[in-house]
C-alpha cells in the first residue's frame, strides 16, 4: 500500500523500464533474443564436441570461422587509458580547482568516455589482427583491409557494453533499487561491538543475497548508529572489505566471479568447501575491526558525543519488507535460473538473451510501484551513487578491453604453476580489472575441467583462483562494484571517506597481511 504519492525521482525511472521492457517485447517478436540464445546453445555444442574429440558435434562453420586467425594481443601501450582512467579516479578528487568539478557525475562521464573513446580509436585505425567476440556466442571478427575498421570497434564494444557491462550495471541496479526500498530504522548505540556485529551480518548475508545486496541493505543503518560518532570513516572501510567483498565466498550468487565458476559447470555448493578460509578472513577482520575501534577510534570520540549517542538510541524496526523481500527472492532466482546458457531446471529450455535483465528490470518496476514511497524518502534514496558507478564502469568496461586482451593472450605463459601463484596473481589483477573477467582467463589458464570432480590439485587451483577473485576484490574502490557505491552513500551522509590512495593504505595495511596468513594456511 503506497503511503506517499509518487515521486518524480520514482516515474523517470519507471518510464525507463517501460520503455526498455517494451522494446525487449518488440525484439523477441521478431526472434532476436531467440536468435542469440540458439547461436550460444550451437557455439557450446561445438565447444563440448572440440573438447571430447568429437569432431562431428561441431558444425563446420563454427570451427572453419577459427581455423587459421590467430587472435593476438594488442600493444602493451593500449592499457594507457586505463591506467590514465584509474589515475584520475584517484587524483582528481584531491586535485584543488577540480574535485568540486570532478564531483558531478557528468564530469566523471565525460573523463571516461573521452578515454573510452581513445581505446576505440585504437581498435578502429591500429588494430590489424583477428580478435575473440564473447556475445552472444564466441566467434573470431576479422579486421578491415585497409581504412577504419569498424568490425573491430563493434566487437570491442559488444565485449565491454553487451556482453560485460549491461548484466553487470542491471544486476547492480536491480539490488541498489530494492534494497533502497527496505529500511532498517533505529539507532543502536555504536560500541564497537555493535559495529561489529553489523559486519558480521554482513558477512553472512553476502554470500546468500550478494554482496551489492547485502551491502545496500546494511550500509544505511550502520551510518544512522554512527550518526553521533565523528570516527566513522575505518567503520566504512571494514564494512566494504567485509561485506563488499570477503563475506561473499560461499556461493556463486554472493560474488560475479563465482556466478562465472558455476556457469563453466563448477558445482553449485562447490564454494561452501571453501568456509575455512571464509571463516579466517572475515573473523580476522572482524577482531582486527573491533580491536582498532574499542583502542584506537571510540576513544578519541568526545564524551559529549559518546553520552548523545547512548541517550539518543532506538530500537531496530524494519519497514519495506513487502514486497521487497520477495522482490529480492526473485532476483536471486533470476540470476540463478535464467542464464541462457543453461536450460532451466528440470527442462531443455534454455532462457533468451537478456531475459534475466528484462526480470531484473520488470522487479525494479514492481518494487518502485509497490513499495513505500515514506520508506525511500526516510532513507534519503536517490540514484546518484548507482549513476557514479555506471558512469565510471563504463568506461572502465572499455578501457580494460586491452588489458584483458594481453591477459587472455599470454596468460598461459606466466609461468604460474602452483595455487600460492594462481592466487595472487589472480587477486592483483582483480584488485584493479574487473574480477569477473579475471576469474575466468585464470580458470582457462589452469585447465580446469569441472566436470572431472574437482580434485586434487585441480581443486587447489579453483580454490586459489577463486580466493584470489573474491578477496583481492577489497583492495580498491573499483575492485568490485559495491565499493564504489558503498563509498558514495557514505560521502553522501556526510562520511568523509578515504581517497583512492587513502583506500589503498587501509587495504596495504590491513588486508594484505590477511591475506598472506590465510594463503599460507589453506592455499
Amino acid at each position: 500500500m503506497h503511503d506517499a504519492a509518487p515521486t518524480n525521482a520514482s516515474r523517470l525511472p519507471l518510464w525507463g523500464i517501460a520503455l526498455a521492457l517494451a522494446a525487449y517485447v518488440a525484439a523477441a517478436a521478431v526472434g532476436l533474443p531467440q536468435h542469440g540464445r540458439d547461436l550460444l546453445v550451437r557455439s557450446q555444442a561445438a565447444h563440448q564436441g572440440e573438447h571430447t574429440g568429437d569432431r562431428a558435434a561441431a558444425p563446420h562453420g563454427d570451427h572453419a570461422a577459427t581455423e587459421g586467425h590467430a587472435v593476438a594481443a594488442p600493444p602493451l601501450a593500449t592499457v594507457l587509458p586505463f591506467a590514465i582512467l584509474l589515475a584520475a579516479i584517484a587524483i582528481l578528487p584531491l586535485t584543488p580547482g577540480l574535485s568540486h568539478w570532478w564531483e558531478h557525475n557528468s564530469s566523471k562521464l565525460l573523463v571516461a568516455g573521452l578515454l573510452a573513446a581513445v581505446t576505440l580509436g585504437y581498435y578502429l585505425l591500429g588494430h590489424r589482427h583477428p580478435i575473440d567476440l564473447h556475445f552472444p556466442a564466441h566467434a573470431v571478427v576479422q579486421p578491415a583491409a585497409a581504412g577504419a575498421s569498424w568490425s573491430t570497434v563493434g566487437a570491442v564494444i559488444v565485449n565491454a557494453i553487451l556482453s560485460e557491462y549491461v548484466p553487470f550495471i542491471t544486476l547492480l541496479f536491480a539490488l541498489y533499487v530494492i534494497t533502497g526500498g527496505v529500511r532498517i530504522e533505529g539507532d543502536l548505540e555504536a560500541t564497537p561491538t555493535t559495529n561489529a556485529a553489523f559486519l558480521a551480518v554482513g558477512a553472512v548475508l553476502a554470500s546468500f543475497i550478494g554482496t551489492t545486496g547485502a551491502a545496500m541493505l546494511l550500509v544505511r543503518p550502520l551510518l544512522e548508529t554512527n550518526r553521533e560518532r565523528r570516527h566513522v570513516a575505518h567503520t566504512l572501510v571494514f564494512f566494504i572489505f567485509i561485506v563488499c567483498n570477503c563475506g561473499g565466498l560461499l556461493l556463486p550468487i554472493g560474488d560475479p566471479p563465482l556466478f562465472l565458476g558455476y556457469l563453466q559447470g563448477v558445482d553449485f555448493l562447490w564454494t561452501m568447501s571453501l568456509w575455512n578460509e571464509w571463516l579466517f578472513t572475515n573473523g580476522s577482520l572482524l577482531a582486527i575491526y573491533w580491536l582498532w575501534d574499542t583502542l584506537i577510534a571510540h576513544p578519541r570520540e568526545t564524551r559529549a558525543d559518546v553520552v548523545r549517542d547512548r541517550l539518543l538510541t532506538r530500537s531496530l524496526r524494519f519497514g519495506g519488507l513487502w514486497p521487497n523481500l520477495p522482490l529480492m527472492a526473485g532476483v536471486i532466482a533470476a540470476v540463478a535460473f535464467l542464464d541462457p546458457s543453461k536450460p532451466v531446471p528440470g527442462t531443455s529450455w534454455h532462457p533468451w538473451i537478456y531475459l534475466r535483465e528484462a526480470v531484473l528490470l520488470g522487479l525494479v518496476g514492481l518494487s518502485l510501484l509497490l513499495g513505500s514511497h515514506e520508506v525511500r524518502r526516510k532513507n534519503a534514496f536517490t540514484y546518484g551513487a548507482i549513476l557514479e558507478v555506471a558512469a565510471l564502469f563504463i568506461g572502465i568496461f572499455i578501457c580494460m578491453q586491452p588489458a584483458l586482451a594481453l591477459l587472455h593472450v599470454h596468460g598461459g605463459s606466466l609461468g604460474l604453476s602452483s595455487p600460492q601463484s594462481y592466487f595472487w596473481a589472480t587477486g592483483s589483477l582483480s584488485s584493479v580489472l574487473d574480477n569477473a573477467p579475471t576469474y575466468l582467463v585464470f580458470f582457462e589458464a589452469a585447465g580446469i575441467d569441472p566436470t572431472d570432480g574437482l580434485t586434487g590439485e585441480e581443486a587447489r587451483l579453483l580454490a586459489a583462483i577463486s580466493l584470489g577473485a573474491v578477496f583481492l576484490g577489497a583492495m580498491t574502490y573499483i575492485g568490485n562494484g559495491p565499493n564504489f557505491m558503498v563509498k558514495a552513500i557514505a560521502e553522501q551522509a556526510g562520511v568523509k571517506m578515504p581517497s583512492f590512495f587513502g583506500y589503498v593504505m587501509y587495504s596495504m595495511g590491513v588486508l594484505l597481511p590477511v591475506f598472506a596468513v590465510m594463503a599460507w594456511l589453506f592455499v
